[in-house]
């Protein structure tokens, strides 16, 4: 069995509730569909019900088993209004911006359900820039506890059947020793919940491997390594600084870090910058022909996750699985 066929088994076991904001594209719907139809999750779409029953039938898309809710008629709309000024008062919304916000933006209706507990996970943005996708997440549902900022990362499935986490490959520009840290934990995590890497061992990758060169940029990676070890309290085993070969090649790591539980067995590869994971994963899913899966936001106290606009149906599909696996560690 395929990872992929393994994250489908699992989330049918959970039967978790995801949020699809954006029922106005039709990829949602047929992804919806198939969701049900399939038990991956209980999806619930947002909107007008009239409208999408409509768009539906037009497109002979069956929606029997999945939840259509029109915000503006649901019994907890009050409800919701109410907890989003108590959420953003401080910022200076008020209880009429809080009901105009999720009377006109389904994506915040939608982390509101996140948040209150009436959905356990939300996808969307093909429909939506990722910024407006993030902005309520972080507003309302906010980072998990120990965690200050989002990431992204991929599951990359290499030829060789192997599965590898790679971050952050999609939020974070340049980030800090701190957040560097920070990533690594929120990816270890990824690896267990949604990999189902039950023993994630974290490479912080760089130019150098324990020394071998000198620069700025290689101490940024050794104070993020010591770092993430004190965070993770032994909960993962991580080691760095380190070449990617280093990390990924047995006979090269032996020679470089000999008696590193890590180098030359890592599952997780940590990325100094944004530069680096983005060419990165690009590389290895194009010349090294590994399938990319994501990315996968992390470090949200609670699941959301974010679609590229030019996103297949497919995509979404396996987006609601992932979704649902998320928080499971």
């Amino acid at each position: 069995m395929d990872l992929m066929e393994k994250i489908y088994s699992k989330s049918k076991k959970l039967g978790k509730k995801i949020c699809l904001p954006e029922p106005s594209d039709e990829r949602v719907l047929y992804a919806a569909e198939r969701v049900a139809k399939d038990g991956i999750a209980h999806p619930i779409l947002l909107g007008k019900e009239d409208e999408i029953w409509e768009k539906a039938r037009g497109l002979g898309i069956k929606l029997n088993d999945v939840e259509i809710l029109e915000p503006s008629r649901s019994s907890t709309f009050q409800k919701y209004v109410e907890a989003l000024y108590e959420r953003r008062k401080e910022k200076g919304m008020t209880l009429d911006e809080a009901r105009e916000i999720l009377l006109n933006d389904p994506l915040y209706y939608a982390v509101m359900m996140v948040y209150l507990g009436d959905a356990n996970g939300e996808v969307a943005g093909s429909a939506s820039p990722t910024a407006n996708v993030l902005r309520p997440a972080l507003q309302v549902i906010k980072t998990r506890p120990g965690i200050s900022l989002v990431s992204g990362a991929f599951i990359m499935l290499a030829e060789d059947d192997r599965v590898l986490i790679f971050a952050d490959c999609a939020v974070n520009p340049d980030p800090n020793p701190d957040q560097l840290a920070e990533i690594a934990l929120s990816s270890a995590r990824t690896a267990r919940s949604v990999a189902m890497i039950d023993e994630p061992k974290v490479a912080m990758l760089s130019f150098s491997t324990k020394g071998s060169a000198e620069h700025p940029l290689v101490d940024k990676v050794k104070e993020a390594t010591r770092r993430a070890q004190e965070l993770s309290k032994g909960e993962f085993d991580i080691d760095g600084e380190m070449q990617a070969d280093t990390a990924l090649v047995d006979s090269v790591a032996k020679k470089k870090m000999p008696g590193s539980s890590v180098a030359g067995r890592a599952n997780v590869l940590i990325f100094p910058d944004l530069n680096s994971g983005n060419i990165g994963y690009k590389l290895v899913q194009r010349l090294g022909k590994a399938k990319a899966i994501g990315p996968i936001l992390q470090g949200l106290a609670k699941p959301v996750n974010d679609l590229s606009r030019g996103c297949s149906v497919d995509d979404i599909y396996d987006l609601v699985a992932i979704t649902s696996l998320l928080g499971e560690e």
